[in-house]
């Protein structure tokens, strides 16, 4: 098979295109004939050699989507369509960037559906982050208030569509106004520039603070998340889209407002119900949902959508189709 493996932290021609072996399951393994897989920038932080515990060399690769060739536990029949995502995937062991991909059995999650690999690839990780963030961190509820900070990533453009379809009100930011047509066909209400201060244009249009805040660009930005919401508001931090993992000189007293929870999300395949994964997948077949912009790289072309993905060309999710 052919697989992408990165053999010391580098640059992104660092990510070799070579052919291994298929890989063999045990009983509890599935074996997958990978059609499609979703960039993520947990993929780049591991290219830059940011991420602890992972040996090289090493197949990358969070996330994919494609069909069943083997499970010998019995948990899957051969030719089903599955997602598999999370669970150590790129890290612990190989991950979905290859024609082949051998997975635990509690990371796969079946579907069916007509829509195009490349469609169906942009979906798993993006949506499972989004769902988790909205449903197990902030317990978004019909009538509430959200702001989602970096809202033209995908996973932002993710929630909003989530959310909106729960009845919030969405509140989205984005560096460039002129990405605020993604943000409306998000579903955004209000689309806001983040110069790295939002706050103050919150308040104005929510007078005392949103309800709910969605923290995806990085701990740089999270004050300012904090200081616009409500007390009794919640903060979830779930993305590091700026590549700023920590609080420098951390004082919580002065940090956080008070009043204000704050929350993080990072979650796995068991947050993403099958139900959950079928009904929007579903909703996109019929039109109900128009999923965030898709730019889709074959597998060859590895290098390049990683240099895309880290010079945040893209409103949206880059997938790659083998």
């Amino acid at each position: 098979m052919r697989a992408v493996v990165l053999d010391a932290p580098g640059p992104p021609e660092a990510l070799q295109l070579r052919h291994l072996p298929v890989p063999q399951p045990e009983p509890g393994w599935v074996l997958i004939d990978v059609r499609a897989f979703g960039l993520n920038r947990s993929e780049l932080f591991t290219r830059l050699g940011h991420s602890p515990g992972v040996e090289f060399p090493r197949v990358l690769g969070i996330e994919a989507v494609g069909v069943v060739a083997s499970a010998p536990g019995g948990e899957f029949r051969e030719g089903q369509q599955v997602a598999a995502m999370m669970g150590g995937m790129g890290r612990a062991f190989d991950g979905g960037y290859a024609e082949y991909t051998c997975v635990p059995a509690t990371q796969v999650i079946p579907f069916e559906s007509g829509l195009d690999w490349a469609t169906i690839g942009a979906v798993p990780e993006m949506l499972q982050t989004a769902y988790g963030s909205l449903t197990v961190a902030l317990d978004a509820q019909p009538g509430q208030t959200l702001l989602i900070r970096g809202g033209t990533s995908s996973v932002g453009q993710a929630a909003a569509l989530l959310a909106k379809d729960r009845g919030l009100t969405v509140l989205a930011t984005t560096r460039r106004e002129e990405r605020f047509d993604v943000l409306r066909r998000a579903g955004v209400d209000h689309p806001l520039v983040d110069g790295g201060e939002v706050a103050e244009a919150v308040w104005r249009l929510v007078p005392g603070g949103v309800d709910l805040a969605l923290e995806l660009v990085g701990t740089d930005a999270m004050r300012d998340t904090l200081l616009a919401t409500r007390v009794g508001g919640t903060v979830c931090f779930t993305g590091m889209l700026s590549a700023v993992w920590t609080v420098p000189d951390w004082y919580p007293m002065d940090y956080i407002p008070t009043g204000v929870r704050l929350t993080v999300y990072s979650g796995d395949a068991a947050d993403l119900p099958p139900a959950v994964l079928q009904s929007f997948l579903d909703d996109l077949e019929r039109g109900r949902l128009t999923l965030p912009g898709v730019r889709a790289y074959p597998l060859d072309e590895i290098v390049e959508a990683h240099r895309a993905m880290e010079a945040d060309e893209a409103a949206g999710k880059l997938v790659v189709v083998t």
